[in-house]
């Protein structure tokens, strides 16, 4: 079983997967696996220095991922290219991933899963919401200005659609007992 787990940002998708991870899902973050596997590899820093020039590298040169952004927040067809050139990429990651292990249930964070529709890749799917002025003051407190997350929220699809399209819902504005308790509920509903 493949658990597609999706969100705005900042209401918790993190969370839930860490949570759902200690009932036997194996997670995979699809926004970990862009950073710290394909960002890294050479043949995407060799694309992203063709396309966007030096000024999006470090000085060891390897991807400076605050000035990517920066980059392709501003431009949605930069943004595309971005995608285009990772997507595949991720793609390629998760069936790899799964193929190790096809008896074991996953759970994967997709923060563009409608957006990009990837819901066929799943079994079920699940949204993590919260009230908005909490995504925010959480994504403050990773260090986001609130102008930038909001512009940010903005391009993805709002939460009231990923809920209306999901299969389950857990709502992320209480305690970490809350969101805990949904969870365990949701492992029961879903086929083993």
């Amino acid at each position: 079983m493949i658990v597609g787990l999706t969100g705005g940002m900042g209401c918790g998708k993190t969370t839930a997967a860490g949570m759902l991870a200690s009932h036997g899902f194996v997670p995979l973050d699809s926004d970990a696996i862009i950073r710290t596997v394909l960002l890294p590899d050479a043949e995407v820093i060799a694309a992203i220095r063709r396309h966007f020039g030096e000024g999006v590298l470090t000085g060891e040169g390897q991807v400076d991922r605050r000035q990517l952004a920066r980059r392709v927040f501003a431009d949605g067809s930069e943004l595309g290219w971005l995608e285009d050139l990772l997507h595949p990429r991720l793609f390629a990651y998760w069936r790899a991933s799964f193929a190790r292990a096809r008896e074991r249930p996953w759970v994967v964070e997709v923060p563009l899963l409608f957006e990009k529709s990837l819901q066929n890749w799943f079994d079920f799917t699940v949204c993590v919401a919260s009230h908005p002025a909490i995504q925010i003051a959480r994504l403050e407190q990773r260090g986001l200005p609130p102008p930038l997350a909001r512009q940010r929220i903005s391009l993805q699809l709002p939460l009231a659609q990923k809920i209306e399209l999901v299969d389950f819902v857990l709502l992320n504005d209480g305690s970490s007992d809350f969101l805990r308790e949904q969870v365990a509920n949701l492992v029961k509903l879903l086929p083993t």
